[in-house]
């Protein structure tokens, strides 16, 4: 396992309270932390990320209420293949609602919600939304596994011919991602269907959808591992695998191929045919994307990704209007940053308590009366006099 600058091993349950990114309190209940306002930053630029990374690449955005009615769930199958993760309904009017587990059903329900023909197809939606599991308490701990999962959902309506293309070019999705946020994949791994009533009872339906996710895989060159009983209850997925720095592996993103719900809500565009439902989440949840990322980085994260970018520290009173004025024109700018005043301590002092922000802009008595700042990067490398907007500019991901 890596060391955090401080010395303190990389979990992320232990720095994530030091950092003040998440906590919990029993009052709100096991597996369901809250985001304190440096993980809420971080949450913040991941979804704007991802989303501008959906809307480039042909994605329209919806959303849709985190819960729906006990029928919805009977039809999907998730009543029949899912219920023991699923909370239980609530009876409300003489109806009963449940908490949804998954996204699909209501993305399901949009597509259906018009006319299509083929000149709609490939239709690609996308959510950030909340989906919740029944966990037990056990398993429960810090952010991997949680009770309450904020979603990067999608899904692509598409011909059953471009069902291979849509799921190549969503991992295409997944891996720009991954390399914008510093992950490294540790194996691809190809979820096939297991033995028991978990898993809908359709072997040609399956074949055929592990028939288009082994030709992704292979025209892509990847090498993977099969592994039987880790699939959806409706059909195959190509999972990427991670591991965190202590070894222990889990998946973080997925593309999976769906014959079943299609069928299942009766869509269809004109000619009367049925299209084909690519599952795709490129971040997959953000509480366990969040966690790896804080053991990957130790939380010293990337500048367009950390909760504060830039500290601005006047050297003294003398400098402390100048330093305001930095701290308005970056603000300004976009860049998150605060002001660290003469009043917490030396600058030694000052520099040391801000190690994990990526720029310590110093203001001094000459960049005092020039406007401008001398930036110090968190390595301890100087990087001499930076305009404002430059630092905003290579302080954004890279599309």
């Amino acid at each position: 396992m890596n060391d955090h600058p401080s010395g303190r091993l990389n979990d992320h349950r232990r720095l994530g309270r030091e950092l003040a990114i998440f906590d919990t309190d029993p009052l709100v209940g096991s597996g369901l932390p809250y985001w304190l306002p440096a993980g809420a930053a971080i949450r913040k630029t991941i979804e704007d990320y991802v989303h501008e990374l959906e809307r480039r690449n042909g994605y329209q955005h919806v959303n849709s209420p985190v819960l729906g009615k006990r029928e919805l769930y009977e039809r999907s199958g998730h009543w029949a293949h899912y219920a023991e993760d699923m909370f239980p309904p609530m009876r409300v009017g003489g109806e009963e609602f449940v908490l949804r587990p998954s996204l699909c059903p209501h993305h399901a329900l949009i597509y259906r919600s018009r006319s299509r023909s083929h000149r709609d197809l490939p239709l690609r939606v996308a959510e950030l939304g909340g989906m919740y599991r029944s966990e037990l308490s056990g398993v429960l701990g810090g952010l991997t596994r949680v009770r309450a999962i904020q979603l990067n959902d999608g899904h692509v309506f598409c011909a059953p011919e471009d069902a291979a293309a849509e799921a190549s070019a969503a991992l295409d999705l997944i891996e720009a991602a991954h390399a914008q946020l510093g992950i490294e994949a540790a194996r691809y791994r190809l979820s096939l269907r297991g033995d028991g009533a978990k898993f809908v009872d359709d072997p040609a339906m399956w074949a055929r959808s592990e028939a288009i996710l082994r030709d992704v895989l292979r025209e892509r060159g990847r090498e993977y591992d099969e592994e039987r009983g880790e699939g959806a209850f409706y059909g195959p997925k190509i999972d990427v695998q991670i591991t965190d720095p202590a070894g222990r592996e889990s998946t973080l993103s997925t593309v999976q191929v769906d014959l079943y719900q299609p069928e299942r809500f009766d869509l269809g565009y004109a000619g009367g045919r049925r299209p084909v439902m690519v599952h795709r989440s490129v971040v997959g949840g953000l509480e366990r994307l969040v966690a790896h990322l804080i053991e990957v980085h130790g939380g010293a994260f990337p500048a367009w990704l950390a909760p504060v970018q830039a500290v601005v520290l006047p050297l003294s009173d003398a400098e402390l209007p100048a330093g305001r004025d930095v701290l308005r024109r970056c603000v300004a700018a976009g860049l998150r940053a605060e002001l660290a005043a003469p009043d917490r301590g030396s600058l030694g002092a000052r520099i040391r308590a801000h190690r994990l922000v990526p720029y310590q802009l110093v203001v001094g008595p000459r960049e005092a009366v020039s406007g401008a700042f001398s930036v110090r990067l968190r390595g301890g490398e100087q990087a001499g006099e930076v305009p404002v907007e430059e630092l905003a500019r290579i302080s954004r991901p890279v599309y």
